[in-house]
């Protein structure tokens, strides 16, 4: 692309939703940002914004554009810091994600680490869906399962969290404890909404228990949790997240094959970024110190 101006300009516009506040922001004329998206669009040869009453809205090629300015935009903030002597700062937006079922550990440790730097402006996602590093999506990914392998990523172990099997009382005065493997029919478990499911715990389940054994499913970990103390039968959980729920009773305790070993994943532009660094060496002296 052959002028970064009129990108920087899309992305303030984009951000900010306004020509005028893009105007103010870059210390330009409202009409010399109204002039550089006219430019770039007919550039592109697509429309980037959708122009109404209230400012401007990105549309799916803007939203694209936007993914990928904010990329460049930080390293070029982060180069100006190093430039200018300023590269050990740690302020600014910060993205971390992860699955939902670590958002009960991770989240009191994001908190623990804005208290630490109160300049930085946390945004913590959570969901299944993997990020696009590469786009700036995210700053950080704490990833479980298999170790990464997208390129240009650097991949870091954060931990390997065990699961147990668990049951609530009411469940276990109703129907008891497995006592071997061959009882395993006789009694209802928890499981997956999707049956291809790669948890090394779920793996488990559907090569020793019976689908038909198999009586609630679900699709969100909380929605696990919620069925696990309702008593709906035996269900996996990690054994850190398991304190939380004193009436459940561990059914079997953690094994190695249930290990889900978890990542810290973020992407080589942005990897040596004073606040990426500062917060991977937090979140790993946390762990080291309570566990996940």
């Amino acid at each position: 692309m052959d002028n970064w101006d009129e990108i920087k300009t899309a992305y303030q516009v984009a951000r900010l939703g306004t020509v005028s506040g893009a105007a103010e922001v870059l210390g330009v004329h409202h009409a010399t940002v109204i002039r550089h998206i006219d430019a770039l669009e007919a550039r592109l040869g697509v429309r980037l914004f959708q122009r109404h009453a209230r400012g401007y809205t990105a549309t799916e090629a803007g939203e694209d554009l936007l993914r990928v300015a904010k990329a460049t935009d930080d390293q070029f903030s982060q180069l100006a810091g190093r430039i200018k002597g300023r590269g050990a700062e740690v302020s600014g937006e910060l993205v971390v994600t992860s699955l939902e079922a670590l958002s009960p550990q991770i989240a009191p440790m994001l908190v623990a680490f804005q208290h630490a730097h109160s300049d930085v402006i946390v945004r913590y996602v959570t969901g299944d869906r993997l990020f696009r590093l590469e786009y700036g999506e995210a700053h950080v990914a704490i990833r479980a399962g298999a170790p990464p392998d997208q390129p240009d990523n650097v991949v870091q172990p954060l931990r390997d969290q065990q699961v147990a099997a668990y049951a609530s009382r009411d469940y276990v005065a109703a129907h008891g404890i497995p006592k071997d493997g061959d009882s395993l029919h006789k009694h209802r478990f928890i499981g997956p909404d999707d049956r291809n499911s790669r948890a090394p715990f779920y793996i488990w389940l559907a090569a020793n228990v019976p689908d038909s054994s198999v009586t609630f499913r679900c699709s969100d970990s909380r929605s696990v949790e919620a069925a696990l103390t309702a008593g709906a039968g035996i269900g996996f959980l990690s054994a850190v997240r398991a304190r939380s729920f004193p009436d459940l009773v561990e059914i079997y305790p953690p094994r190695p094959e249930w290990v889900a070993p978890l990542w810290l994943v973020t992407h080589v532009d942005l990897h040596r970024t004073a606040k990426v660094q500062a917060l991977l060496g937090f979140l790993k002296s946390k762990v080291t110190e309570a566990g996940i």
